[in-house]
């Protein structure tokens, strides 16, 4: 192969990979909340925005960053904290914010149909997949179990090819490289997540009571991920 990974190999990978991918955790949860809350799009959107962060663990395991959680308590601690504060603010937010749950037309009309985030004005959308999108990366990002997960995971795939000469890929560039393929299959899997949950919203906009109290399960749920995150031990 490209990255000097034999196929039998990168097979192995792909099967472990989706094994992992396919379990539900934090990252699924998460997708799910923001696709039921902002839409199909604002739920692909978050997606995307997780898939990159596996990118930046990835590089960071790559260029040995992610070593330093591993070694520094602190530091583990530090970037453990601030994900869990983010994810109890997406929390809360989610909980206070009735407008991202008002699914019935109601008398408003036009108006209700302009904060609905996946309404197809320019501005709305564009605000909204971005949000969702940069919500996705920061909360993968500051997840510090990622990064650990990365710099124990992919090593063991590295090395394993038979050409070693000339133009043999260097290990960093095959960690990058079964990143990439990681992330892509991430991006695959909750992108449908995604999908599948927006339209749970689209079933919803006209029972403005249920739509009510999935806010508060979707709200509640992420301060659950922030909470356990914050206790669990180190």
């Amino acid at each position: 192969m490209l990255t000097g990974i034999d196929l039998q190999t990168y097979l192995v990978f792909v099967s472990a990979a989706m094994a992992l991918i396919l379990t539900p955790g934090p990252d699924t949860v998460f997708v799910l909340t923001q696709g039921v809350s902002a839409g199909k799009r604002g739920g692909v959107a978050s997606a995307l925005g997780v898939s990159t962060g596996i990118l930046v663990h990835t590089t960071a395991a790559t260029l040995g960053l992610a070593a330093l959680l591993r070694a520094s308590a602190l530091a583990y601690a530090a970037v453990k904290y601030a994900g869990a504060a983010y994810i109890l603010y997406l929390g809360v937010q989610t909980i206070r914010r009735r407008d991202e749950f008002e699914l019935s037309g109601g008398a408003s009309g036009g108006a209700a149909e302009t904060a609905d985030p996946t309404a197809t004005g320019p501005t709305a959308t564009d605000a909204d997949l971005a949000s969702g999108y940069l919500r996705g990366v920061t909360v993968n990002v500051l997840n510090p179990k990622v990064a650990l997960f990365f710099l124990a995971f992919l090593p063991q795939f590295v090395g394993s090819g038979a050409g070693s000469g000339v133009g043999a890929a260097t290990p960093a560039v095959e960690m990058l490289a079964l990143g990439g393929t990681y992330a892509a299959l991430t991006a695959l899997y909750l992108g449908t997540v995604g999908l599948l949950s927006g339209g749970v919203r689209s079933v919803l906009r006209a029972r403005p009571r249920a739509a009510d109290g999935l806010r508060w399960v979707s709200g509640s749920v992420l301060v659950g991920l922030g909470a356990a995150l914050a206790l669990e031990s180190s």
